[in-house]
C-alpha cells in the first residue's frame, strides 16, 4: 500500500493531490495550440455525436453527484437534453433509450455492481455507452463503446475525493467537445473555457493553503449531530457530495438540498444548534449565475434571522458574504460551470477535520467498502 507522504490520513493526502490529478486529467486532451479539446481515446465519431438526440448518465454515491454535475454542463454547453439515474434504479426496471442515445456509466472503480448491471442492460438494447472510470481496464471500461480514464491516481480512502474532482473534469471536457463538435460554441469561448480550465490546479492549491479556516470552522461545529447543506444550479450536486463526506466519515448526519427548496420542508430544522452549509459562489460574467447569488444571499440572511448557525463558501473578496456571516470560507473566482471543482475542496476537508475532532477512523468508515461490488 502506497505510504501517506507525511500526512496523518490518506483522505488528507488524496484531498492536496487534487492539483496534480486535474493537470494530468485534462492536459492530455487539449490540442497543443489550445483552442479545441480533443479525445484522443474515444472511438466514436464527431458524425455519431452529432446525431445524438439524448443523454443519459447512470452512477451511484459520489459518481452520480458528478453526473448531476454533468448534467448541468452538457446541457448549458452542448444544448442535450440529459437524464441522470441511481444505477441501482436503472438496472432493475425498464428504462426507455431513444434511437441516437449515448449513455455515460460513472464508476471510480470501474468495478461497481450496479452501474455495471446498468451498463449491460443498455447494451442489450444496442445504445451506444461511455465509460468515466479511474482504473484502467477496469470491467466497464472493456464493456463499454469507449472509456475516458480520469488520472488521478490510485484512491486509498474509502471517501472518494480526488476521483470526484477528475470526474467533474472530464465531464466538463466531454460536454465542451460535443458543444465544438455540433457547433453550439464559437472558438473565442472554447480558447477561454480551456485557458480557465487549465487554471483550476493553481486555484485548488490556494484553497488548500487556507486549510487552518477550514480546521476552525470544524472545531466550532465538530460535535453538531445534524448538518443541512444547499446550493443552487450546479452547486446543488456539490452540496450533495459534501453532505456523502460528512455522512461518511465523521457518522453526522446531513442532507443537500438546493437552497430554493429550503421553504419546502427543511426550514423547519432550522435553528441555533443545525449548522448550514451554503455555497454562495457567482461567476460576475454570468447573468443567470448573479441571480442565482442575489436569491441565495437573501436565503442566507433569511436563515441568520431564524438564529440560523451559517458555514459560507463564497468568492474571495464577497463582503456581503463576509458581513452576512462569521463563518465563511473563500475560494477563487472562475466560470460559473467550472466553480465545482474548487468549492468541493473545502467541503471535503471540512468532512475531514469534523471527523478527525470526532477521533473517528478517517480512511475506514465502517460498514463501507471502496468499490461496492455485491448487489
Amino acid at each position: 500500500m502506497p505510504d501517506k507522504g507525511g500526512f496523518p490520513h490518506y483522505m488528507l493526502k488524496e484531498i492536496h493531490e487534487e492539483p496534480e490529478a486535474l493537470r494530468a486529467t485534462v492536459e492530455p486532451r487539449i490540442a497543443p495550440s489550445r483552442d479545441r479539446i480533443i479525445l484522443p481515446d474515444v472511438e466514436i465519431s464527431a458524425a455519431q455525436f452529432r446525431a445524438l438526440q439524448r443523454i443519459k448518465i447512470v452512477a451511484s454515491g459520489t459518481s452520480r453527484h458528478a453526473g448531476l454535475a454533468g448534467k448541468y454542463m452538457i446541457e448549458a454547453l452542448a444544448e442535450l437534453p440529459v437524464d441522470v439515474d441511481h444505477s441501482s434504479e436503472f438496472a432493475y426496471r425498464r428504462p426507455l433509450l431513444e434511437r441516437n442515445e449515448l449513455v455515460i456509466a460513472i464508476t471510480q472503480s470501474g468495478e461497481t455492481a450496479d452501474t455495471l448491471a446498468a451498463l449491460r442492460e443498455v447494451k442489450a438494447r444496442g445504445a451506444l455507452s461511455v465509460a468515466i472510470c479511474n482504473v484502467v481496464q477496469s470491467t466497464i471500461a472493456r464493456e463499454a463503446d469507449a472509456a475516458l480514464y480520469t488520472y488521478a491516481g490510485p484512491e486509498i480512502s474509502i471517501a472518494s475525493t480526488k476521483a470526484f474532482v477528475a470526474q467533474l473534469a472530464v465531464l466538463y471536457l466531454l460536454a465542451l467537445y460535443l458543444a465544438q463538435v455540433c457547433d453550439k460554441v464559437k472558438n473565442d469561448f472554447v480558447r477561454h473555457s480551456i485557458a480557465a480550465l487549465l487554471a483550476l490546479p493553481e486555484k485548488i492549491s490556494a484553497v488548500l493553503k487556507r486549510e487552518a479556516d477550514v480546521a476552525g470552522i470544524a472545531d466550532r461545529f465538530h460535535t453538531a449531530s445534524d448538518f443541512l447543506f444547499l446550493g443552487r444550479g450546479v452547486h446543488y450536486p456539490v452540496v450533495l457530495d459534501g453532505a456523502l463526506k460528512l455522512k461518511e466519515v465523521s457518522y453526522i448526519h446531513a442532507e443537500g438540498y438546493p437552497t430554493g427548496e429550503v421553504k419546502h420542508g427543511p426550514q423547519a430544522l432550522i435553528d441555533e444548534t443545525l449548522p448550514v452549509v451554503i455555497v454562495a459562489t457567482r461567476d460576475p460574467n454570468d447573468a443567470d449565475s448573479m441571480l442565482r447569488y442575489e436569491k441565495t444571499l437573501a436565503n442566507l440572511k433569511d436563515i441568520r434571522k431564524r438564529s440560523g448557525q451559517v458555514i459560507a463558501i463564497a468568492n474571495t473578496g464577497d463582503d456581503e458574504i463576509r458581513r452576512a456571516t462569521e463563518h465563511a470560507i473563500f475560494v477563487p473566482n472562475a466560470p460559473e460551470l467550472l466553480l465545482p471543482m474548487i468549492e468541493i475542496v473545502p467541503l471535503q476537508l471540512l468532512a475531514y477535520y469534523i471527523a478527525v475532532r470526532r477521533g473517528l477512523d478517517v480512511d475506514r468508515p465502517r460498514n463501507l467498502s471502496k468499490a461496492v461490488l455485491q448487489e
